[in-house]
C-alpha cells in the first residue's frame, strides 16, 4: 500500500474508532456521522491506491461507482447497504436535517462501515 493510501486508511481508522466511543457515549448521530466519514475515507483511499482523482462529494454511492470502474465486486457495497450512510454526512451538521439517529441506526452505520473497512482492506492487500 502506498503511503498516502495508508495516510487516508490511517484517517479512516480513527473515524471509525470516534464512531465506536460515540455509540459507547449513547451520541448516535456523530456515530452514525463518523461511520459515514470512514466508509467515504476508505473509498476515497482505495481511489488514490490506484492512481483515480476521487471526486469531491460526500455521496458514498457516487464513489462506490469510481470504485467499481476498477474493480466491479466492489459493487457488493451497494448491496449491503452502503450509500445509506451518506444521509449521515448532513445529518450531524444540520439539526434540522432530520430525526434524531436511534441506537439501531447507529449500530448498524458502523456495521457496515466495519464491513467496507474489511472489503477495502482486503482489496489493497491484493493489489
Amino acid at each position: 500500500m502506498r503511503e498516502d493510501t495508508g495516510r487516508w486508511v490511517s484517517f479512516a481508522d480513527k473515524d471509525l474508532r470516534l464512531a465506536e466511543l460515540a455509540l459507547e457515549n449513547g451520541i448516535y448521530v456523530y456515530a452514525a456521522y463518523h461511520a459515514q466519514q470512514a466508509v467515504e475515507k476508505y473509498l476515497k483511499a482505495y481511489l488514490i491506491e490506484h492512481d483515480r482523482p476521487y471526486p469531491r462529494t460526500h455521496d458514498i454511492k457516487i464513489l462506490i461507482k469510481e470504485c467499481a470502474k476498477i474493480d466491479k465486486e466492489l459493487e457488493e457495497l451497494l448491496e449491503i447497504g452502503a450509500d445509506r450512510l451518506t444521509i449521515y454526512a448532513i445529518e450531524a451538521r444540520y439539526p434540522e436535517a432530520t430525526e434524531e439517529t436511534t441506537k439501531e441506526e447507529a449500530e448498524e452505520a458502523i456495521k457496515v462501515a466495519k464491513k467496507v473497512r474489511e472489503t477495502i482492506l482486503n482489496k489493497l492487500t491484493q493489489k
